[in-house]
């Protein structure tokens, strides 16, 4: 099999070179890596790092927008120049770390599912640091508000729908017209992958969240009434 593992980047020079190792370092017995890199616009040092990490590891692909278009953008580009028989979205800042990727597979490798989530809401904020400010907890508690919607609304039970870590068989997205230009990418192909009879198996996993002032880029409040605008729109149109 042959997955293809999307990072869409934008601004993140801190984190770029490191996900990219870890990235290159998981093996996954039988299973065949593309790696694409989306640069979506950005405007620090990310694509020169990106340029130069490449001089050593020409096997990874990379595109790169004049502009930012956003993250629904960066991900239909990473789908258009991918391969794979599966995609998975893998986000660069360092929130989810890429030793879940084969945890992810398995299901999929044992045909016990077709599309898998990594769910970080089976748990409770585990409260440090970053995880006690206002902001933080408004997230979580708007991320599972969100998460119970699409249940209701679709008939499916997830517990964490805005999850980065999304691994779907390309045929799916092929049946598929995403047009989301931004975080709303995330309930937009949620929805679509269900009304299309898709059943969705999610495995527990850890993140290391980011803070807002480390570059956490979702904005709590404008991207919450976006993604409950496209639950409430998708629910009712293709």
């Amino acid at each position: 099999m042959k997955l293809s593992i999307i990072i869409p980047v934008f601004n993140e020079e801190k984190t770029i070179l490191e996900i990219l190792k870890r990235v290159i370092s998981v093996k996954i017995p039988n299973v065949d890596k593309e790696i694409i890199i989306v640069n979506d616009g950005s405007t620090d040092k990310t694509l020169k790092l990106i340029q130069d990490f490449l001089l050593k590891n020409p096997a990874i692909k990379i595109v790169s927008h004049l502009e930012n278009q956003g993250k629904g953008v960066a991900v239909r580009t990473g789908i258009d120049n991918s391969s794979g028989e599966y995609i998975l979205i893998q986000d660069a800042d360092l929130e989810y770390d890429p030793k879940y990727i084969p945890l992810l597979l398995n299901p999929i490798l044992q045909k016990k599912a077709v599309v898998v989530y990594g769910t970080r809401l089976k748990r409770l904020p585990n409260f440090r640091k970053d995880e006690r400010t206002p902001q933080f907890l408004l997230h979580y508690m708007g991320n599972k508000f969100l998460s119970l919607l699409t249940s209701v609304l679709y008939g499916q039970w997830i517990t964490d729908m805005e999850t980065c870590y999304k691994l779907f068989p390309r045929k799916a997205v092929e049946k598929i017209n995403i047009v989301a230009k931004g975080f709303e990418f995330e309930p937009e192909i949620t929805s679509k992958l269900i009304k299309y009879g898709y059943k969705i198996t999610e495995v527990p996993i850890k993140t290391e969240p980011r803070s807002y002032k480390e570059g956490k880029k979702l904005h709590t409040i404008r991207d919450g009434l976006m993604t409950f605008y496209s639950l409430l729109k998708y629910r009712l149109v293709n």
